[in-house]
């Protein structure tokens, strides 16, 4: 490749970057002006810039609250996810028969269910056994995550021999020990992939948790869609909760960085 491609392909790469970030920063910016110097010019850094928006959009926002509330679901029903998908992959791949070969295409089928069309009677069972809350909302994202993690964990697990179950049994390791301390640590790169899938999804999820949470359950979204609709006109403080929703996102990668990309370059090698 000729020097002047590298430059052009270089310079694209940066406008793109540019591009990519021009909304967060018309987002951080806005969020520290007042409501007139907003209306003066979107596109300029605040002068003068206040941080009173960030103090009354924290306390609108009950921001301790729906944080708390979305990292004990998001939290809980992914290590959920992982245990129960992990778990049934294992079984399915390795007990070859027309039960397990039928209940893995069973699976494979539900990912193409949309969550619409059985939204209203799901949320019906549900309210009849009283479990409108967080925690019928995680057994929700089990039933709903599973498929997609199951299909995943079965496509790795194939490519881990049945050698290494054998060579454990030798040593009289039982079934769940093989499991726990032979195939699960070698299932990490995938086990890490199936994590960052699901807790971008249910993280950012609305329309479930709207069906589902009483208002004291509420998460980041919900308050966040409750929150912009009362301030709609008062964009300096609506920018700077949006800003605040970001934040534990940003938080996630920074200190998942290095296992994210451990999972990423692992399973690339495999």
């Amino acid at each position: 490749m000729s020097k002047k491609s590298t430059r052009a392909i270089a310079i694209l790469g940066i406008l793109v970057g540019l591009l990519w970030l021009f909304p967060f920063y018309m987002i951080v910016t806005n969020s520290f002006k007042t409501p007139k110097g907003i209306f003066a010019s979107v596109l300029s850094l605040p002068h003068p810039s206040t941080g009173a928006n960030y103090v009354n959009s924290f306390k609108a926002l009950d921001f301790v609250g729906s944080l708390t509330n979305s990292l004990i679901i998001t939290v809980c029903s992914v290590l959920l996810i992982i245990l129960c998908s992990s778990m049934a992959a294992y079984a399915l791949q390795r007990n070859h028969s027309k039960l397990s070969s039928g209940l893995l295409l069973l699976f494979i089928s539900a990912m193409l269910i949309p969550f619409q069309s059985v939204m209203i009677p799901l949320t019906a069972n549900f309210g009849a056994v009283h479990m409108l809350n967080m925690y019928g909302l995680m057994f929700m994202y089990l039933g709903f995550d599973c498929s997609l993690s199951i299909f995943l964990y079965q496509g790795t697990l194939s490519s881990i021999p049945f050698a290494m179950d054998e060579a454990a049994e030798m040593e009289g390791a039982s079934r769940w020990q093989i499991f726990y301390k032979v195939i699960f640590p070698m299932l990490s790169p995938m086990t890490v992939t199936v994590a960052i899938l699901n807790i971008i999804a249910i993280w950012n999820d609305y329309l479930l948790p709207s069906l589902v949470l009483p208002q004291i359950q509420y998460t980041i979204p919900l308050q966040m869609f409750n929150f912009f609709g009362e301030y709609t006109k008062q964009w300096h403080l609506a920018l700077a909760g949006i800003t605040l929703s970001i934040i534990p996102v940003i938080v996630f990668y920074l200190a998942a960085q290095k296992w994210i990309i451990k999972g990423v370059t692992d399973g690339a090698v495999k």
